[in-house]
């Protein structure tokens, strides 16, 4: 049983639909990559993964619960945590203060938290005190990564993490999400960085108009000549 699912997803915002018949589905220890063209409704996707718009048909399930009916907020409380891809930190909160506010739902000792997040982003322990506005623009995501971690979630859902990044800031990321990974966290990405998000996934899932295009494993898909050609730039 996958831990995570969105089944035969279709809804959108307002009265049109923008996901159509679409499943998503990530397990524990496993990065489930979604990609496709400008406009194909990944991060509706995952915004309906995380009860964000109405859903006309479909269910979402985590470790075999029903949560279709539950709030973005209590979908927190079942272990999801959602890094948006803009406006994801407080820019007039220092780095420490914005991990604390990740734990905002908890009411146990954050502090262990706190030095597992600074050993997976050391830049973070480093520039804990200054302010978060003031970082670049990787640091910020790493920031944004880390809050989320904070309320030690099941399921980590990142929405364009290397957007606006360089390459090396890029690989850097990747390597810390790998790293996620391995302490059994669910990941569940969208990417326009298609062909590198591949190369780290477990599953992946190529959506086109809001539906199912292809569905396979990171390296299926990296190997298939149609999604090539289509997709990743040949």
């Amino acid at each position: 049983m996958t831990y995570l699912v969105g089944e035969d997803l279709t809804g959108g915002y307002g009265g049109a639909d923008i996901l159509h018949n679409c499943t998503i589905g990530v397990d524990k220890g496993e990065i489930s990559v979604i990609v496709g063209p400008n406009g194909a409704g990944k991060s509706t996707a995952m915004k309906a993964m995380l009860g964000m718009l109405t859903l006309r048909e479909g269910h979402v399930t985590i470790d075999g619960r029903d949560i279709t009916d539950l709030a973005p907020q209590a979908r927190v409380a079942e272990g999801m945590a959602f890094v948006p891809q803009t406006e994801n930190i407080f820019t007039s909160l220092s780095v420490e203060e914005n991990l604390e506010m990740g734990a905002f739902l908890r009411e146990d000792d954050i502090e262990e938290t706190k030095q597992q997040v600074f050993e997976l982003f050391p830049i973070l322990h480093e520039k804990r005190a200054q302010l978060a506005g003031e970082l670049s623009g990787g640091q910020r995501q790493q920031v944004a990564v880390g809050r989320a971690l904070m309320t030690r979630p099941s399921v980590l859902m990142l929405d364009e993490p290397t957007a606006g990044v360089s390459p090396i800031v890029m690989d850097e990321l990747f390597d810390r999400i790998l790293e996620i990974r391995q302490t059994g966290v669910a990941v569940l990405m969208v990417e326009q960085n298609a062909r590198q998000a591949l190369a780290i996934a477990d599953k992946g899932y190529v959506l086109v108009g809001g539906a199912n295009r292809f569905t396979g494993s990171g390296k299926e898909l990296l190997a298939d000549p149609v999604v090539r050609k289509s997709f990743l730039g040949g």
